[in-house]
């Protein structure tokens, strides 16, 4: 242990003192981090370690150090979290710390100081907070001065005003906004504009407006304009946080409204009094002179001291004090005889009151009397000051109501008529300024004393008497004056209800604007959840956008970003969030020169000389230094300010001018960034300087320099106010003519419109200098050229004689449209101002505000002279608007005047077609979006029979097709046409309308969608209309052409086909599809009725084809003929599926429970279908609109039943349809006959094991749950039954969800079918919908019900559920009110009693009877039991076809937690709800499946795990099959959360190996194909964190490759390498060709094989060569020798894996991998190509010494190994004996693997004792067999000394065998002994083995040749058992090897690693680089325990197989990554690779 570590180590035993203020900072910073974990388990907020713990932190946060006090502003962070409000007491300390240290540190730690100060704000220390805010922004340092002001920013937008007192903020804003910094004066802004959203704007001008400069004040005047809305808290203080859940509970239990809601949301008014301090006057009133003056005998004298004193009293908030003296003194004044003394006294009185408030009360009751006396003066002027004195009075609180009562009883009866009236009028007026509670209060008072002044003599007095009786009633109703009103007469009852209907209708258009708007605050994050975003009070400044929620939010982000960068970071945020400052500040000539320091040598006296040659000279020197200069960047204000004081603009020498503005446009040009402030400095004199002819070129091109450098809409902003002032009329009309020039060059995109022409228009034309109105038309022309003749409506108010010149100007520039701009502007962020405009770049005007609640009001009046009204001042608006508006607030006035399109009134109608028609004009394109829909709506007015009103919706249509287009009107149109209502007339003038829009059109697809309707009106009784619709039908024809047409003509039926192709003949296209449709329309020639076609698009066609054909249209051959033709087609099928796309149909199937009725397109549909797959006679009945014949229809089917049921159920979508059809009609007749078929049918469906599936369920089920509520009770009977059938053969699950939207259905009959429906799936069907028995609230709710059936039915369905469950059900309720709670419990006792009479047992028994059987007999008896109802009716994947079958599974108790968890009870209902269920109610069977799994695997040997042993391959399956739905899910726009679900289930599942190698090969094969689609699929970075669940199928992709059994997992992938069938991708095809995407696919796949194979020198004997081999051969083949050569040409990524795979396993094996091809057919001819490769492996590896070949080199033939075998395909156990002795002796020659080949030769001389191995040695060296013999005698002892057993592990040999020694090398000496006891060899328990062997070194007479001898090793061994005994003991025996290996390998390979993989020849191959690259990447792994690390760096940097391949996979460029090189997430392992299963669970836990 290092002295540091013990000296840490040492620290953490000393108290918490010493430790914090320890002189080692690592201490400190250690204490520091401890301090904050010891924090963050604090849970109680009265632990009294909060209190000792306070004292600290004002010492940590001021540490030295800057880490350390990082971590100490963490650890308080975490301690304020924990604490409460009793905190505090150390706020002040702590807080002043902070900001003397925290504040100037780094980003970071401001931002965590900012935090701090919030937390302190949570807590209520308010003025802790605020004294330290008074601190901090009297630093010098500006850099502490911004955070300051920045957190009482957020403190205040996040809080509100209640907690936050602005008061005290506002005293500190002064000093702040004469700041020297500005980002200072920035933030001092922001923060006054949040004051003014919380407290008003004109509060805030008034407190601070008067101390602040001119500028500034101008510049916040501009940024409070854009404030909007009203501010609401966002955060809660910590007192509030606790009291949320009692609230909330309170809330849930009261039921409050939103209403309440939106009432508590209403921010509380800041009454601006409070916000000021007191100001005592009494001490100057008594400096004043005022006593003396009040007693003079001059008026003048007494009036002064008055006004003194009026004057004093006039400031907001007055010091209380003795003021009675002084009121006696004004009282006696107001009488005075000199009117100007008594008003300025009577004034005094008013300020005093406003002042002082309540203070005043006394004095104002005692000068009441007096004041109302003196209302008899009938002077203006006292009249006036008496009523404001008297309204401040009551205003400010000194008198209420209830105080005058008597004193307005004495003013009602004075004597002078004045008095009364007026004082009336006061009482009206506090009337209507009081509320309500007081009036209620004193009304009784009030109504008798106006009752009586009802009957004064004087009308004035009368009037305010009914208005104060108005007033009353207004603000409490009518109820207090209805006794009162019986005394009055008609007449003035009549006048006073008038009076209380214009108060009320006046109150509620008041009340409605004074609404405030609702505008949202910033959304903040709560720093209490530990997330702190961090806001800068600058983001306020927007400059043009209103300060609203959204805008500020978006800073916030902006900030968030910049402030994780370093040093410069937050500095940089706020310059990008703060305007630039473009006013510039005062700089002396002093000032300039100082600063412009070394950067030039100028003199300033010459350029001050009063001769202008010395000006002249030195300015030309000045002129030169500055162009000389490289680098003007930095110095460019400063050059800028000094040319502009000296020697400045009032220069009177031209040629000095010049060269001044020569210089600026130099600086101008040539600096990057020209600052805005610079362009201030210099207009005004450029202006004037274009005003004169001798500058104006130099001029004029200075100010297109301007333009370039920051944009003309700036400089025309400032030129406009320059001119506009000016005197000279010159600068007006030269400058006018520069913008013409400018508009040329820059174009509009950069101007902002409306200012431009609101100039030219009040400015330029208004000019009296006729060169001035010039220059002004000139500029409108150049601005018509851009925008076009729209820009006329905007002067409309021009004179006449002017605007035709500006017509004239107009024409001679015609509209260009967006002409490209010759000049660009040089900065980036001079975005276009189009101002809310258009393409064309005007302006639209936002009209929302002028849409008032009273003009909305007026639309909807009864009156229809106010309806009028109201349109007309809708056009007024527009037109007012220059016919340019936005749409915003549009969609409400569009809503009103759809109602105006049905008014009662026709001229209404036509008047509001017009306004729509001037709305879409004046809206464009939006009007589509705004206007709801209306054009179906103006369409209909084309119905009506009056031509004017056509006439008007016609040009109506006119204004819309030129806003929009007519492809959107074009749906609209054609729903139009289809309707009955629009008659003869308005068909033919919509027709007519239509051919005039196509006729300038050359090409229209969107045309088609009306071929139906025109060719349906060609057969119209009007020939009008079809002489319209034929004109129209050959439009369609030349725009669509004519073989689109004919594509089409299949959906027309009827007479409408014959007359269609008839006109098609001319166009030549008939003859095409004459044959497809001459089948078709012999039925429509021959039929008598309309078939089956309710549409409406035409009276009866049917008849009028006989008719036109020559049939008698009452004859009686139309039968007979029928029935000819149904003879003739007999022998047709009843039924032609042979062309039927079910799939399709189905996949447009949109999957709903809610039933809704058939669409008028879903009916032609059908019809189609029908026609197109049933017969003839079929379908001409089952379309008829005779339900007669839809019976005969029916029974036709019914007869074929049996015979036809394999084509029903190819068409049963189409049949469904069409019942659903039937019962939607409701003939009863028809419905008899459906409900009689419909049982056989399912029936039927049944016998075929056929069972509906989702798309055909969710078209019938709705509609039959729906209709079972029918009115008649046999049907119900029968409905009833034919659901219980469905139930029984679809499936109880799947039907639950339907029925329990039958529950929510408008029928009460409905409601309690449904009900009694759910009742007998819980008697019937518990254990199929156990797991959504949390929908039963619904039911529950229904027990609430007024209907006494439904209660009931509720009430048994919940008896039925308390039979089975017992008083479990009580967990299925829900939250129900006492008395359905009691109804409740007495149902189920009188259940209970009743089980107990019929002996049925106790409720609930039935539930763990069914549960013991399953745990005591297994699956036979739950199934026996009714648990197992029903099999899988067919695959669950999606891609059906590749499905896997899943297998019936034992079941098994499992332990449960007792919780009431609603959800699945036991393993096999879970598997059941993850098979069947849908994804979100698969997430709690997989919640209980992880839970079973988790506890497996706390007893991995244990029962529990040997039962999910047996279910493991079924769970994976049902797992795989529900990624591709729950993926699917998500995609539609749900949570992600069952997509964590499932892979977090198969995660765990694989984590462990028992359950991850009992999965088969088909299921392992479905589930890595399935995870491997979805890495490469493209949507699932767009989900709901889809970066997680990338990572997630990451991490469990690698844990299967770990896993899973190897063999399984090889020929899975090597099967996956060849091409995926297209209909396993998830997603539809992409623009990817599928070559493409299977290319992508297999580069994935052939990752996982480099995983795979890089650990095969691991797990060789672990795998099954046998299938490995199979696998790799029938890949192979099926390429066939032609296409690998040309595979091998193209580089195939593939291919080459599977060698490189075959090479890896040749080079493990040696020669023996020939014994392995037991399933490869090696005697076909011609032979496997597997061999060939084999055979060249072999020899590669041989020529590079890795291994020897077992027969001659070139060996080629096979027959050759097997030479002395008689029977070759047989491989006798001898020669495989031999091969394996072989390669034994081959690794005992290797010094590398001589260890395990002693050992395996050991074994098999156990094994096997008869071979003598000795005999097969004779030709190798004595040496050689020495060594042999000698290990072998090791061998011998080592296993006695382990008690008679094979040693367990391989013992490391100290000494190679004679070959592999290096005898040059000098460093090679004896190993020492070894311990072998590793961690991961497969005998754990057992003791370790100390191998000490001492062999000698045998002579090195070991030749090359023995090398040879022991190749021809070909001897005879004789063995008795088969070569798979052999097989299988060397696997077992050598298992053992494995790890021993790794470790010597990575001992002795080491030296020779480089050269070996360097030299070798192989390496030119891919098999030579794919061996290299394993060997490298084993060579760096796991140091001798046993595991090789995944990493493939390596692989990647070494091997063409990797190329591009970042790991085993992924990057999302490479198209899916695997790689677990990233951070963690939540389904990620942790670095060990073991996942806590239970913290699993719990991750996705709800």
């Amino acid at each position: 242990m290092s002295e540091e570590e013990k000296l840490l180590k040492d620290a953490k035993k000393l108290p918490w003192e010493d430790r914090l203020a320890h002189k080692n900072w690592k201490v400190r910073n250690d204490a520091n981090i401890d301090l904050a974990a010891l924090c963050d388990s604090i849970t109680d907020p009265k632990d009294p370690r909060i209190r000792e713990l306070g004292h600290f932190f004002k010492k940590t946060v001021a540490d030295s150090n800057a880490p350390v006090q990082d971590k100490a502003l963490d650890a308080l962070i975490a301690y304020l979290k924990a604490a409460d409000a009793d905190a505090g007491r150390f706020a002040k300390e702590v807080c002043d710390a902070i900001v003397a240290k925290c504040l100037t540190g780094r980003p970071k730690t401001v931002e965590k100081a900012q935090m701090v100060f919030m937390l302190w704000v949570e807590l209520e220390a308010m003025d802790a907070f605020l004294d330290a805010m008074e601190k901090a922004i009297k630093n010098k340092v500006a850099k502490a001065v911004v955070p300051a002001i920045d957190v009482m920013f957020q403190a205040l937008s996040e809080f509100g005003s209640k907690v936050v007192p602005p008061k005290r903020i506002l005293k500190m804003l002064p000093e702040l906004f004469d700041h020297q910094d500005q980002n200072v004066r920035a933030s001092s802004k922001g923060l006054t504009l949040e004051l003014c959203r919380w407290i008003g704007r004109d509060p805030v001008k008034s407190i601070l407006f008067e101390k602040m400069r001119d500028t500034m004040k101008k510049e916040l005047e501009a940024e409070l304009a854009n404030v909007t809305g009203t501010a609401k808290p966002t955060r809660k203080i910590r007192s509030e946080q606790d009291k949320e859940p009692e609230q909330e509970v309170a809330a849930e239990a009261a039921g409050s409204g939103p209403s309440e809601e939106s009432a508590a949301e209403v921010p509380q008014e800041i009454d601006e009094y409070e916000l000021v301090d007191p100001v005592d006057i009494l001490t100057p009133l008594e400096k004043s002179g005022f006593w003396n003056g009040v007693k003079a005998t001059k008026w003048s004298e007494r009036k002064d001291a008055v006004a003194e004193l009026t004057k004093l009293a006039s400031t907001r908030r007055i010091a209380p004090g003795d003021f009675t003296e002084i009121c006696r003194t004004l009282k006696k004044l107001i009488t005075d005889v000199n009117i100007a003394v008594a008003v300025e006294a009577v004034q005094a009185l008013g300020n005093l009151a406003s002042g002082l408030r309540t203070n005043f009360s006394a004095s104002s009751r005692f000068v009441l009397p007096v004041l109302l006396e003196k209302l008899k003066e009938k002077k203006p002027t006292m009249t006036e000051a008496l009523s404001n004195t008297l309204q401040a009075m009551h205003k400010a609180g000194c008198l209420t109501l209830a105080d005058i009562v008597e004193d307005v009883k004495a003013a009602v009866k004075n004597k002078v008529p004045l008095v009364r009236s007026l004082t009336l009028n006061w009482v009206t007026h506090c009337v209507e300024t009081s509320n309500k509670a007081i009036i209620l209060k004193v009304h009784k008072d009030y109504v008798p004393i106006c009752m009586e002044c009802l009957n004064d003599g004087t009308p004035d007095v009368r009037d305010a008497a009914f208005s104060v009786l108005a007033a009353i009633a207004k603000m409490v109703g009518m109820r207090p004056l209805e006794k009162s009103l019986e005394k009055l007469d008609d007449v003035r009852r009549k006048k006073l209800s008038e009076m209380i209907g214009i108060s009320g209708g006046g109150a509620s258009t008041t009340g409605g604007s004074a609404i405030p708007s609702s505008g949202g605050t910033a959304s903040s994050v709560e720093a209490s959840d530990g997330g702190f975003v961090r806001r800068s009070a600058a983001s306020m400044l927007s400059g043009k956008k209103p300060v609203a929620a959204a805008p500020a939010a978006k800073k916030v982000a902006s900030a968030k970003t910049g402030g994780g960068k370093k040093a410069d970071g937050p500095a940089q945020t706020k310059k990008a969030a703060e305007p630039e400052d473009v006013e510039p500040s005062e700089m002396t000539l002093e000032e300039i020169e100082s600063r412009i320091g070394s950067l030039i040598q100028v003199d300033t006296a010459k350029l001050k000389s009063t001769a202008w040659k010395e000006r002249l000279e030195e300015i030309t020197k000045l002129k030169e230094d500055i162009q000389a200069l490289q680098e003007l960047d930095q110095s460019v204000e400063i050059l800028t300010r000094l040319v502009c004081t000296v020697p400045g603009w009032n220069e009177k020498n031209v040629q000095v001018q010049q060269q001044v503005i020569e210089i600026v446009t130099h600086i101008a040009s040539t600096a990057s960034k020209f600052p805005k402030k610079c362009v201030v400095l210099c207009i005004s004199g450029i202006c004037e300087r274009v005003a004169d002819i001798k500058t104006r070129v130099q001029a004029m091109k200075c100010l297109t320099t301007f333009s370039e450098a920051v944009g003309p809409g700036f400089i025309f902003e400032r030129m406009f106010k320059i001119m506009k002032e000016h005197k000279n009329p010159k600068v007006l009309s030269e400058g006018l003519l520069w913008m013409v020039s400018a508009v040329e060059d820059f174009g509009v995109t950069h101007l902002k419109l409306k200012d431009l022409i609101d100039f030219c228009k009040d400015t330029g034309l208004q000019s009296s200098a006729a060169a001035t109105r010039n220059a002004t038309i000139k500029l409108i022309g150049a601005l018509h050229k851009f925008v076009g003749p729209d820009i006329k409506a905007f002067l409309s108010d021009v004179k006449p004689a002017l605007l035709s010149a500006v017509e004239a100007e107009c024409e001679k520039n015609p509209f260009e449209g967006a002409a490209a701009a010759k000049k660009t502007v040089k900065v980036s962020d001079c975005a276009p101002s189009g101002s809310g405009g258009g393409l064309d770049g005007l302006p639209r005007e936002d009209i929302s505000a002028k849409i008032t609640p009273a003009l909305l009001k007026g639309l909807e009046s009864s009156d229809w002279k106010m309806r009028l009204e109201s349109i007309e001042a809708v056009n007024k608006i527009v037109e007012e608007a220059n016919k340019r508006i936005q749409p915003t607030g549009t969609v409400e006035l569009f809503g009103a005047l759809r109602a105006r399109l049905y008014d009662s009134n026709k001229n209404l109608i036509i008047t509001t077609l017009t306004c729509i028609s001037g709305l879409a004009s004046a809206m464009g394109a939006a009007v589509e979006k705004s206007s709801k829909g209306i054009l179906s709506d103006v369409l209909k007015c084309l119905g009506d029979n009056k031509k004017h009103m056509r006439e008007s919706a016609l040009a109506a249509l006119d204004s819309w097709v030129a806003a929009t287009h007519l492809d959107k009107m074009v749906p609209y149109i054609t729903t139009s046409l289809t309707d009955a209502k629009l008659g003869a007339e308005g068909r033919k003038d919509l027709f007519d309308w239509l051919s005039r829009q196509l006729t300038g059109i050359a090409e229209f697809p969107d045309a088609i969608q009306l071929l139906r309707p025109v060719a349906a009106a060609m057969t119209d009784k009007s020939v009008d209309v079809r002489k319209a619709a034929e004109t129209f039908f050959g439009e369609i024809v030349r725009v669509c052409g004519p073989e689109m047409v004919m594509k089409n003509v299949r959906d027309i039926q009827g007479p409408a086909l014959a007359i269609v192709l008839e006109r098609m003949k001319s166009h030549g296209a008939v003859a095409d599809v004459h044959e497809s449709v001459k089948t078709t329309a012999p039925s429509w020639q021959a039929a008598k009725t309309k078939v089956g076609k309710s549409n409406g698009y035409g009276s009866k066609p049917g008849s009028r084809a006989v008719s036109s054909r020559g049939v008698a249209a009452k004859g009686s051959k139309p039968e007979p003929i029928m029935s000819v033709q149904d003879i003739n087609i007999q022998s047709q099928a009843l039924l032609n599926v042979k062309d039927s796309n079910k799939d399709e149909r189905e996949r447009i199937v949109v999957r709903r429970f809610k039933f809704e009725e058939l669409r008028l397109e879903q009916i032609q549909d059908l019809e189609n279908d029908l026609m197109k797959y049933f017969r003839e006679d079929l379908h001409r009945r089952l379309l008829s609109t005779d339900f007669k014949k839809q019976v005969d229809g029916i029974e036709m089917l019914q007869k074929a039943l049996p015979s036809i049921a394999k084509e029903i159920i190819e068409v049963l979508d189409i049949l469904l349809k069409w019942f659903v059809l039937r019962f939607c009609e409701s003939n009863t007749s028809c419905l008899l006959k459906v409900l009689e078929f419909l049982p056989e049918l399912f029936d039927t469906l049944r016998n075929e094991n056929y069972s509906m599936n989702e798309a055909e369920a969710s078209i019938f089920l709705p509609c039959l749950v729906e209709k079972t509520g029918h009115n008649i009770e046999k049907l119900r009977e029968k409905l009833r039954e034919l659901m219980k059938q469905i139930i029984q053969s679809y499936s109880a699950a799947k039907t639950f969800p339907y029925i329990l939207e039958g529950l929510r259905s408008r029928n009460n009959r409905t409601k309690i079918e449904c009900t009694d429906l759910v009742g007998f799936l819980l008697d019937n069907h518990y254990t199929e919908i156990s797991g959504q028995l949390k929908n039963l609230q619904i039911v529950a709710s229904l027990t609430a019900e007024r209907d006494g059936e439904l209660r009931k039915a509720a009430l048994n369905c919940f008896a039925s559920g308390y039979k089975i469950l017992g008083d479990d059900i009580w967990k299925y309720v829900g939250k129900v009110n006492e008395a359905q709670r009691s109804m409740l419990d007495e149902k189920f006792k009188w259940k209970f009693r009743e089980m107990e009479k019929r002996k049925e047992g106790k409720p609930g028994e039935t539930r763990a009877a069914l549960r013991r059987s399953v745990r005591e007999n297994g699956s036979d008896v739950a199934e026996q039991s009714g648990e197992v109802t029903r099999s899988m009716s067919g695959p669950v994947f999606s891609r059906e076809m590749y499905a896997p079958q899943e297998p019936q599974m034992e079941r098994h108790p499992l332990s449960r937690p007792s919780g009431g968890v609603i959800g699945p009870t036991d393993w096999n209902e879970a598997l059941d709800i993850i098979t069947y269920g849908s994804p979100e109610q698969s997430v709690e069977g997989m919640k209980v499946v992880c839970h079973e799994l988790a506890a497996a695997s706390n007893d991995p040997e244990g029962s529990l795990m040997d039962d999910l042993v047996k279910d493991a391959d079924k769970l994976v399956s049902c797992l795989a099959a529900k990624v591709a739905k729950t993926f699917d899910f998500s995609l539609m726009g749900a949570s992600s959360r069952s997509c964590k679900y499932v892979l977090n289930t198969l995660m765990q599942t694989f984590q462990n190996k028992r359950l991850a190698h009992a999965v088969n090969v088909r299921t392992l094969d479905n589930l890595i194909t399935e995870l491997l689609l979805w890495l490469l699929d493209e949507r699932v970075p767009r989900m709901d964190d889809g970066s997680q669940l990338l990572k997630a199928l990451n991490v469990l992709m690698l844990k299967i490759l770990d896993n899973a059994e190897r063999t399984s997992s090889f020929v899975v992938l090597i099967s996956l390498l060849k091409p995926l069938d297209p209909s396993r991708w998830p997603a539809p095809p992409s623009n990817e060709s599928f070559a493409t995407r299977n290319s992508k696919f297999s580069e994935l796949v052939v990752k996982c094989l480099i995983k795979l194979t890089k650990v095969l020198q691991n797990t060789i004997y672990e795998v099954d060569l046998d299938r490995i081999l199979q696998s790799i051969h029938v890949y192979l083949q099926d390429l066939g020798m032609e296409e690998i050569r040309r595979r091998a040409g193209a580089d195939d990524k593939p291919l080459r894996m599977v060698k490189t795979v075959l090479h890896e396993l040749v080079k493990l094996r040696g020669t023996a991998i020939k014994g392995h091809l037991s399933m490869v057919p090696i005697d076909m001819e011609p032979q496997p190509i597997i061999l060939a490769y084999i055979d060249l492996n072999l020899q590669t590896l041989a020529a590079a010494r890795m291994l020897t070949p077992a027969g001659p080199v070139g060996q080629t033939h096979w027959g050759d190994s097997m030479a002395n075998n008689p029977m070759p395909a047989t491989h006798s156990a001898d020669a495989q004996l031999k091969q394996e002795l072989s390669a034994i002796f081959k690794k005992i020659g290797d010094k590398q693997t001589c260890s395990i080949g002693l050992y395996e030769l050991y074994r098999i001389t156990q094994l096997y004792p008869q071979v003598d191995i000795f005999s097969q040695l004779q030709n190798a060296s004595e040496a050689f067999r020495t060594y042999i013999r000698e290990g072998l005698a090791q061998m011998e002892k080592n296993a006695a000394a382990a008690g008679g057993r094979t040693p367990s592990s391989v013992p490391m040999m100290p000494t190679p065998p004679p070959s592999a020694l290096n005898l040059s090398s000098p460093k090679l000496g004896h190993l020492s002994p070894v311990n072998t006891n590793h961690n991961n060899t497969l005998n754990e328990g057992r003791s370790s083995v100390v191998v000490n062997t001492n062999f000698t070194l045998p002579p090195s007479s070991y030749a090359e040749d023995d090398q040879r001898n022991i190749d021809r090793f070909q001897s005879g061994v004789g063995v008795s058992s088969g070569i798979d005994a052999i097989r299988e003991r060397m696997k077992n025996m050598q298992l053992t090897t494995t790890e021993a290996h790794i470790q010597q390998t990575n001992g002795s390979l080491n030296s020779e690693h480089q050269s070996s993989h360097i030299s070798n020849p192989a390496a030119a191959t891919d098999e030579g680089i794919m061996h290299s690259m394993i060997q490298r990447n084993h060579l760096q792994s796991g140091q001798g325990q046993g595991q090789v690390s995944f990493d493939v760096t390596d692989v990647e940097q070494s091997s063409e197989v990797s190329q591009s391949m970042s790991g085993l996979v992924f990057s999302r460029e490479n198209y899916a990554p695997l790689e677990p090189h990233m951070e963690r997430h939540p389904l990620m392992p942790p670095s060990g690779g073991v996942i806590n299963m239970a913290n699993r669970f719990i991750l996705y836990t709800d």
